[in-house]
């Protein structure tokens, strides 16, 4: 299957890496366009007011790549009008640095929208996400992270979980349907981790920014905000809790009933 892969945490993320490696070793015919640095919580914006920049370049994925100093969302534009030879037929974001679940943040993710700006071309879309804990998050935002052992191990197995759904879950989307896949996967997650169906949780997150300092600036903050998901829900944020593959199907098409 001919797939684009990007990401929100940029091109020279180990989670995108590992995630590249187990596509091409299903049998993929993958090309990665990323962006050049960490674009977290950008949501689907793009680049209006200024002109993109992109590179082909070799960073050890075993296929072509590009990086592209923009969005995700730029990334997927970019690429399929502009970079690849022929046109993928579906479009794969992650193995995103945390979780991207409930729908506070799944709004605010570049890695669900470079999924969603795959469905907006048309095409099958699925995102990828890694359950990690405060500390290892602020290890990768630090030059070179590298991941412990324990981490290691669950990335490598969470990319060939990924790998090995991929195909089968953008064929089961018609292409023009406007939905997309959000897999989330839990910390640590291993061959026998069982995937459950979920909605995402109805999050409420306020105070995300500091009062405003000396400078008259408001800086972000990590909130994680209230869950007031309805008990009969199944959501995304539960099922991790409880150690399943939280497994939503987010639907755009909903957004007009």
């Amino acid at each position: 299957m001919r797939i684009l892969l990007t990401n929100d945490d940029g091109i020279e993320s180990i989670f995108l890496r590992e995630l590249a490696l187990a596509l091409i070793n299903q049998g993929h015919d993958l090309s990665v366009v990323a962006p050049r640095s960490e674009q977290s919580w950008v949501g689907a914006s793009k680049s209006r007011n200024r002109g993109v920049h992109s590179d082909k370049a070799d960073f050890g994925f075993g296929c072509p790549t590009w990086s592209v100093e923009g969005t995700p969302s730029d990334c997927v534009n970019i690429a399929i009008d502009h970079l690849l030879d022929n046109p993928p037929e579906g479009v794969v974001s992650g193995i995103n640095i945390g979780l991207n679940t409930s729908l506070a943040f799944i709004i605010a993710s570049g890695t669900v929208a470079g999924a969603l700006e795959g469905a907006v071309h048309g095409l099958p879309a699925v995102a990828f996400s890694q359950e990690i804990d405060d500390a290892t998050y602020e290890l990768f935002k630090t030059p070179q992270p590298k991941p412990d052992a324990k981490l290691a191990e669950t990335l490598k197995i969470s990319a060939g979980i990924a790998a090995a759904m991929a195909e089968s879950l953008l064929e089961s989307i018609p292409r023009e349907s406007f939905k997309v896949h959000n897999i989330n996967f839990p910390m640590p997650c291993t061959p026998q981790t069982r995937v459950k169906r979920t909605v995402p949780a109805h999050m409420m997150v306020p105070g995300l920014f500091t009062p405003r300092d000396d400078a008259g600036k408001h800086k972000l903050i990590f909130a994680r905000g209230n869950d007031i998901s309805p008990k009969e829900l199944i959501t995304d944020k539960a099922a991790i809790a409880e150690g399943f593959i939280s497994h939503s199907l987010l639907d755009y098409t909903k957004l007009g009933s």
